[in-house]
Formats: structure tokens, C-alpha cells, sequence
């Protein structure tokens, strides 16, 4: 994988051409349409290890791990065993069954929340909190930060504006909807501040406090590139509690991927309500959210918040989720090699673009990492702002680079990579020599 072996596309463009027929932009998640960076988005035929094969025959070592459930790898024996187990006996039921006990059980237990529901996606994980803290507070508003993700419910889909900036109405903290199709109305009930800005934070909550139900917020944020948190702006995160506002921890991304608690667990935070994702399905399907028992004791049939979902709770993907949760807590050290191959790779990638004179800033935590196309004054890319500044032009060059090499990246500048289990030290030697190569590609082009 040292040399660029351009890669047959025949079968994924004829596929393409054929989802595009049948199918928005020809894909069911936009990103993987490649628009940011060009070319034909491959289509996986399998995935096994830390490889992914695409239709065409071709292999590639995968950073992916399909946007971070594959802690384990791909198709891993344990989890595969796991769903056949549980296949043999049905495929759904409609009622409730004893693996959701078990796996809410291991939840509950590692992460120290009183009561878990689960749901089917990330997205619906955060609508549900989010409708959660409104009826249990009996408040409207909810805060959220500029760049932060948490699924395409329409409350949630306000990203622009940061907290000291106003809306043509002059409330402070309001912003326009990222997304057509999402009423004025609802995007007015979501107020946006800057993460990583305590005193911003602390400014909106001091004037509009009394009124949000909830601040939510990604511990870490996968979604604007990897943005760690600061000790302060964690703090003023907390300090929002005082009005009698929740707080509501995003981990669909970070949830059993930092630790085997959590961003939650890593960082030391208090969340009142957490939400999860992708490892706790083990690749299937799954979402769910959980806190404290009073707030949670708020959720039908125990209390006056309806949520449902006819396959919530399914027994494959309770299956699949318990088997991975057991192989990460028989495993402790895994984290621990996660993060020495992580960190590894982040310097020989600085290394690799410094060596070809490309302009390169790193964020790295645990399994996370982004690298974003800018020197940056201090070394660190902190903010959604900082993050924006990123050469996307020199990205899509490098990443064509780097797939032209077998390495498949993440298709977008402003996503989080990760590592799995699976990668080996020779998967990172191979990784480091396509990205000098790619590196030496882009700087001969003048980036």
C-alpha cells in the first residue's frame, strides 16, 4: 500500500449510477457521497478485520470502522456469534425480551446512570432526551454549541451563529436553520453559543437561563473535526445546573469508544441525562438514552413523555451490543493500545506533512483523531471557527492520495477518524508511508 495502484471503479460507478436513480444523491447518509472530495464513493461489498472490499474487488485499510461502532473490527467473531445466537431465535418480537435487561443492566453499571430506554438511532437518542428535559423542567428552550452534531431531528439542526451573536429578532443565542425544511418556528426554540467559550456560555445562560430546559453538548466533538473540551469550558458547562437546567451529554460518538466509560467517564463529567450510539449496537442499529431515575421516571409508561419505537430493544441488536461491551470489559488494556497507535499516527502524520512542507494541525484523542489542513498560530484547532479555516481543497487532494494508496479516510475534513482493534502495527507503517507519499504529492502541487 506504499504506492499509488489506481483503484478499478468500473462496478462501484455502475452502482452508483444506479442508486442515483433510485436514491437521493445516490446514497442514504449524504457524506458518503464523496461531494467534498470528489470521485466515486466505493460500495462495500464486506468488511472483515481492518478492511474494508469494495465491489470492484478492491481492498482498503479502513479508518471509518463505519463512523466508530467497530471498536473491535469489522465482522468480529464474538459479535458475529453473537447475532447468529440470537437470530436462531427470531428476528424481532414486539415484546419485551431478556437481552435489552442484560444490556440495559451493563449500561447502567458502567456508566452510572439509573435508567436507560433504548431507541434505534443517535438521532432519536437525542430528540427523545431533549423532549425528556422540556417536560420534566417545563421549559422550551434548549442550548446547544456551534458545530456540535446531534442527529437531523429539526430542533437540532441549528448550527450557525455563536452565542454572543443575534438573530434578526435580537434574542441572544438564536440562529437561523442549517437545513431547508426546518420551520423558523422550531430553529427559534434552539439557542447556539461557541464550545469551547465558557465566558460566552456563561453570558447566554445568565440572560436566557431561567428559560432553557437543556444545554446539550458532545464531550468531544466528531462533527467539526476531533475538538477536545477545556478544563473551563467544562466547567461553565456545569455551572449551567445552578438554574435548574439540564445538562444532556451527546455520546453517541464518544460513548464506550474514550473509555470503557465514556467521554462521560474520561473527563469526569455530571451529566444529568447521557445519550448513546454506534458501539452500543456493536454495529447494529441502536440507540439509547439514560440518567438520573427522577428525570428518567418522566418517560412513558412511568410518567407523561411519550416515546416509542416498535423495534426498540430488538434481539439482534441487544446481541450485538452486549457481545461487544463484554469483549471491551475483558480487554481493559485495548483502550490503552488504541490510544499508543492513535497518538503514533498523529505524529508521523505531522512528521510526514512537515517533511513536504504542507501546512497540518492534529487533534487526537484516544481513538479519535482529525487532521486538519491549516497551521494553526498555537498548534491546536479548538473551536468550530478554528476548525473552518481548513484547506478542504488540499484535503480532497490528499485524500484521493492517500485512497489511490488503499488507505480509506474519512471523505470529509471536518470528520473524526478511527482506530480499532484490529489495526495493527503493520497497518500503521503502511498508513504512514501512503500519507508521505500523499504529503509529497501535495506539496509537489504547490498546498
Amino acid at each position: 500500500m506504499t504506492t499509488e495502484f489506481l483503484p478499478a471503479t468500473a462496478r462501484s460507478e455502475a452502482l452508483f449510477a444506479r442508486a442515483r436513480a433510485v436514491t437521493p444523491g445516490g446514497v442514504n447518509s449524504p457524506v458518503r457521497a464523496f461531494r467534498s472530495v470528489g470521485g466515486t464513493p466505493r460500495f462495500i461489498r464486506e468488511a472483515h478485520g481492518a478492511f474494508l472490499t469494495d465491489a470492484d474487488g478492491t481492498r482498503y485499510l479502513d479508518y471509518i470502522g463505519s463512523w466508530g461502532p467497530m471498536i473491535l473490527g469489522h465482522n468480529h467473531p464474538a459479535v458475529r456469534e453473537a447475532i447468529a445466537a440470537a437470530l436462531a431465535g427470531g428476528t424481532s418480537f414486539g415484546a419485551p425480551n431478556e437481552r435489552e435487561v442484560e444490556l440495559a443492566e451493563t449500561v447502567t453499571r458502567l456508566t452510572g446512570v439509573d435508567r436507560v430506554r433504548f431507541v434505534n438511532s443517535g438521532t432519536e437518542a437525542t430528540m427523545s432526551a431533549l423532549r425528556l428535559a422540556r417536560g420534566f423542567t417545563g421549559r422550551k428552550f434548549i442550548l446547544k454549541f456551534r458545530g456540535n452534531y446531534h442527529g437531523h431531528a429539526d430542533g437540532l439542526l441549528v448550527e450557525a451563529g455563536s452565542g454572543l451573536l443575534t438573530n434578526a429578532a435580537g434574542a441572544l443565542g438564536q440562529a437561523a436553520p442549517s437545513s431547508a425544511g426546518v420551520p423558523e418556528e422550531y430553529a427559534a426554540l434552539t439557542l447556539v453559543s461557541e464550545y469551547n467559550d465558557p465566558a460566552a456560555l456563561d453570558a447566554l445562560m445568565q440572560e436566557r437561563g431561567a428559560e432553557v430546559a437543556a444545554v446539550i453538548f458532545e464531550p468531544v466533538v466528531g462533527n467539526a473535526g476531533v475538538l477536545i473540551p477545556t478544563p473551563e469550558f467544562l466547567a461553565a458547562l456545569h455551572r449551567v445546573r445552578e438554574q435548574g437546567t439540564l445538562l444532556i451529554a451527546d455520546e453517541v460518538m464518544t460513548g464506550f469508544r474514550l473509555s470503557i466509560n465514556g467521554a462521560t467517564g474520561l473527563l469526569g463529567l455530571k451529566p444529568d441525562l447521557i445519550c448513546w450510539g454506534k458501539i452500543i449496537g456493536g454495529g447494529l442499529p441502536v440507540g439509547a438514552y439514560g440518567g438520573r431515575a427522577d428525570v428518567m421516571d418522566f418517560v412513558s409508561p412511568q410518567g407523561p413523555v411519550y416515546q416509542a419505537g416498535t423495534l426498540s430493544g430488538n434481539p439482534l441488536a441487544m446481541a450485538a451490543g452486549l457481545a461487544t461491551l463484554g469483549v471491551l470489559e475483558e480487554d481493559p488494556g485495548l483502550y490503552e493500545r488504541l490510544e499508543a497507535y492513535t497518538s503514533a499516527l498523529a505524529g508521523g502524520l505531522r512528521e510526514a506533512a512537515r517533511a513536504a512542507g504542507v501546512p497540518l494541525s492534529v487533534n487526537h484523542i484516544g481513538s479519535m483523531l482529525t487532521a486538519f489542513h491549516q497551521d494553526a498560530p498555537d498548534g491546536t484547532i479548538r473551536t468550530y471557527a478554528d476548525a473552518a479555516r481548513s484547506d478542504t481543497a488540499a484535503f480532497a487532494i490528499w485524500f484521493q492520495a492517500m485512497l489511490g494508496r488503499g488507505v480509506y479516510w474519512a471523505p470529509s475534513q471536518f470528520e473524526s477518524i478511527f482506530v480499532g482493534g484490529a489495526h495493527t502495527d503493520h497497518d500503521l507503517n503502511a498508513t504512514l508511508d501512503a500519507a508521505r507519499a500523499a504529503y509529497a504529492e501535495l506539496g509537489g502541487r504547490g498546498a
